[in-house]
């Protein structure tokens, strides 16, 4: 938006303000007689939404005109006029309708410092009038139709319900939200969303304009294709998504149905586009909805030299050898700026034999790493070897990294961005960064070592090697006799590598069983310290040794309170591979669901909040973990208890280590059957929606303390069918388990079979993610009453308080 000069000489400005007025606290509007300084502002009719000047920070010096709730505790501002060019004195400064008809904000000097800009009406019948929606519009005073310009148009990094982000057909420009710089600092940031500049009816997320990191897939008439979560706003009363197009313009708009729901999108600081909804219980915004779902998806997210590692609560960190460039920027979540050397390049390569003494370069290695993606810095060729690989870049001042692998050298030059730690994706690998050699301890040894020290040595080695053959032998009959301590014993990637030998002593040669599956057998098993660990021996797997470990080091680095914790693992062929777990004292949650003994029920609150730490732990694998983990078989058997009975998902990563032969080997397993989802017998592709749906059914065992499939008198009934009946009929108090006697909160329990039965909906699209089930639980979002599913529905009826009877297939 290009900025005029000001128009009105100063002597003017003071001569017209003895015919305006300030506008009154209690109005909705500005007209052409009336302006804002200081601290006055304008109310929208409903009282949703202010106008004014603010500061975001008390102490700072800078000032905006824009608009912000009014209803809520939290100071949230939605749109600013001058976000980029802001003010020093709001008493002295002016927001008003110019004589051409624009609302324009000029500063203490009466320079211009924002306009709308727009082709208006003459001056005497304009008027901005803020709506109760939080839209801002410039408009005919006589005709309220004739609209000039409006906030909703011209947004920063907000989408309030009812606007729009539109592609302007005859133009080919569209509408964008960009972030702030930072989160004290609204200036238009380097992320943004808008629709595909190229005309296609999707929209992306884009790093300073340029490069896309996420798009949301076609529209297909009822959602976006890259994701499907979104299908339920369309059906959802509570929030409604609409396409429209014109011939000048189309867009997609959200709107919200329900008056009592203060919901938001916004481009934010992270790279990551957000829906936020104000729980006004807990006086905070919720977050909804959110994509990219790994942080680190975002493009230089970390600013040059920096890394990005999904599994810190940070995110960013420096290279090695490096600093942060600017501590400030980053403790206001702005890593932009990256990292700069601690130590300046020596360029040791190009040094002649006079400056022989000049230290050169060095390396330092980094495993397992996304590699840099700046492409035009990358120069590929062949080479014989690793070496080689170094020289090259070494002796070329510019070059800062490079990779060897399969006969290919790559080299990059300047700044490194997207780097990405404990990375096992196809464009990982290995990555050795060029340092000063003062930063790194050299590895390399002296080649003029004279024949007597190296005679020294050799016998120094020689005593060595019986000193060494001494301790083996010594050891081993010691081993013979005691249990294991992991100190001894080698470390992956924080994971300890068990020899199949030690885990043998640990369990006593197998001997305490504590349970089978369709994977293999788990054993208790005893460390040197006391420590209990589950041992499960794997069976059926097919892969190869370096693929296994790959898998299983990935696996150990997700953390989590509601996941099993791995600490270690074997791997000396298919029939030794073995995963070593923390031992579990309360077992699993069938055993304490299933049982006959009164004595051992669980009560209600139990049982609640089981249910929403396995569906916090879900919801970490589906959205929070580097790669979306699908878990594949979410049963009460894989749900293990810990001594406080605070629930543990079990056998999560057993999808990734089986592969393609899961489906198979769950569709065989005997009992497995009752929670997989549609889309497993059908054939269709498998998403983390199969979960929700294997979670609902469980989610109706917890609540009735039952099976799904119970032995009723006259035969056998399916409980999901009388559970998706009772719920429409609004009556849940039939479907808890008889054992608790009633005593529960039926407001939980109502909730609890409200989500159960979205989540076992038939198709994937119409079931919620395991973070809105995880919302719901927490009560931070309502849910309405679910259609019954179509496959349930077929199953049987139920009707006057009966239930029509069938026989199950095997």
């Amino acid at each position: 938006m290009a900025l005029r000069s000001a128009s009105l000489p100063l002597l003017l400005l003071n001569l017209l303000s003895l015919y305006t007025s300030c506008v009154s606290s209690s109005s909705d509007s500005i007209t052409t007689n009336q302006s804002l300084s200081g601290d006055q502002k304008i109310t929208s009719k409903g009282g949703n939404f202010v106008l004014g000047f603010f500061t975001i920070v008390n102490t700072s010096s800078n000032f905006y005109v824009g608009i912000w709730y009014n209803k809520i505790s939290e100071f949230t501002p939605v749109w600013l006029a001058n976000r980029a060019t802001p003010i020093s004195d709001p008493a002295r400064s002016v927001f008003h309708i110019s004589q051409d008809g624009n609302l324009v904000l000029l500063n203490q000097a009466n320079s211009l410092i924002w306009s709308t800009n727009s082709t208006t009406s003459k001056y005497s019948s304009t008027v901005a009038v803020l709506l109760d929606n939080g839209n801002l519009v410039l408009r005919d005073g006589g005709n309220s139709s004739k609209v000039f310009w409006q906030s909703f148009e011209n947004p920063t990094d907000t989408l309030l319900p009812g606007g729009k982000i539109a592609y302007d057909k005859v133009t080919g420009v569209g509408q964008k939200l960009i972030a702030w710089k930072d989160s004290e600092n609204p200036s238009p940031g380097s992320f943004s969303f808008e629709m595909d500049p190229q005309g296609a009816s999707q929209y992306l997320l884009q790093w300073k304009g340029s490069q896309t990191y996420w798009r949301t897939g076609l529209w297909d008439g009822r959602m976006f294709t890259g994701i499907p979560e979104m299908n339920g706003m369309t059906s959802n009363h509570d929030y409604n998504l609409t396409y429209f197009e014109t011939d000048k313009e189309k867009y997609v708009a959200y709107f919200v149905q329900a008056s009592n729901i203060i919901s938001r999108v916004i481009m934010d600081v992270s790279g990551q586009l957000k829906m936020l909804t104000w729980v006004e219980i807990n006086q905070q915004w919720t977050q909804f909805w959110f994509e990219p779902k790994a942080q680190c998806q975002v493009i230089a997210l970390c600013g040059p030299f920096g890394i990005c590692n999904e599994h810190s609560s940070s995110y960013c960190s420096c290279l090695k050898g490096f600093r942060q460039k600017s501590p400030k920027d980053w403790d206001l979540s702005d890593h932009s700026g990256g990292c700069v050397r601690n130590t300046k390049l020596q360029c040791g390569g190009n040094t002649t034999s006079l400056q022989a003494n000049v230290e050169k370069d060095e390396f330092f290695q980094m495993s397992i790493v996304r590699l840099p993606d700046n492409g035009q810095n990358i120069q590929s060729t062949e080479s014989s070897s690793k070496d080689d690989c170094e020289l090259a870049c070494l002796t070329n001042c510019s070059c800062t990294a490079y990779s060897y692998g399969s006969s290919i050298c790559t080299i990059w030059y300047g700044d490194l961005l997207n780097l990405q730690d404990q990375y096992t994706g196809s464009d990982g690998g290995t990555l050795y960064i060029r340092l000063a050699a003062s930063e790194l301890p050299s590895h390399r040894k002296n080649g003029h070592i004279t024949w007597l020290v190296a005679a020294a040595g050799v016998a120094g080695f020689l005593v060595c090697v019986v000193v060494v053959w001494i301790l083996v032998v010594w050891r081993r009959r010691m081993r013979r006799r005691q249990p294991i301590s992991t100190a001894e014993l080698p470390v992956m990637g924080g994971l300890v590598v068990f020899n199949y030998s030690e885990l043998q002593r640990v369990t006593k040669n197998f001997s305490d069983k504590l349970g089978a599956g369709g994977f293999g057998t788990v054993f208790k098993g005893v460390l040197l310290d006391s420590t209990a660990v589950a041992v499960k021996r794997l069976e059926g797997l097919r892969q190869g040794e370096k693929q296994f470990r790959a898998e299983v080091s990935t696996l150990g680095t997700i953390q989590h309170v509601n996941l099993i914790s791995l600490r270690g693992f074997c791997a000396e062929g298919d029939d030794k591979r073995l995963l070593v777990f923390d031992y579990m004292p309360n077992g699993s949650l069938d055993s304490h669901l299933f049982h006959n003994d009164s004595s051992k029920v669980l009560d209600w609150s139990a049982r609640y909040q089981i249910a929403l730490g396995i569906a916090r732990g879900l919801a970490y694998l589906h959205e929070k973990c580097r790669e979306c983990i699908i878990h594949c078989d979410i049963k009460p058997e894989n749900i293990l208890l810990d001594a406080a009975f605070n629930p543990i998902v079990a056998d999560f990563g057993l999808a990734k280590l089986l592969g393609r032969e899961f489906s198979h080997v769950l569709t065989t397993m005997r009992g497995t059957i009752g929670y997989l989802a549609p889309e497993w017998i059908s054939g269709l592709a498998i998403t983390p929606k199969a979960d929700v749906y294997s979670f609902g059914m469980m989610l109706l065992e917890i609540i009735s303390g039952k099976r799904n499939t119970k032995q009723a008198e006259t035969g056998d009934y399916y409980f999901p069918v009388k559970a998706a009946m009772q719920v429409t009929e609004g009556v849940v108090d039939c479907l808890l388990d008889e054992r608790l006697n009633g005593d529960a909160d039926m407001e939980e329990v109502n909730r609890a079979c409200r989500v159960a039965c979205w989540c076992i909906q038939d198709m994937d699209s119409e079931r919620p993610t395991m973070g809105m089930v995880v919302q719901v639980l927490e009560g931070l979002l309502e849910v309405n009453v679910p259609p019954i599913p179509k496959l349930l529905h077929d199953l049987g009826v139920y009707s006057h308080g009966e239930s029509i009877h069938f026989e199950l297939s095997a």
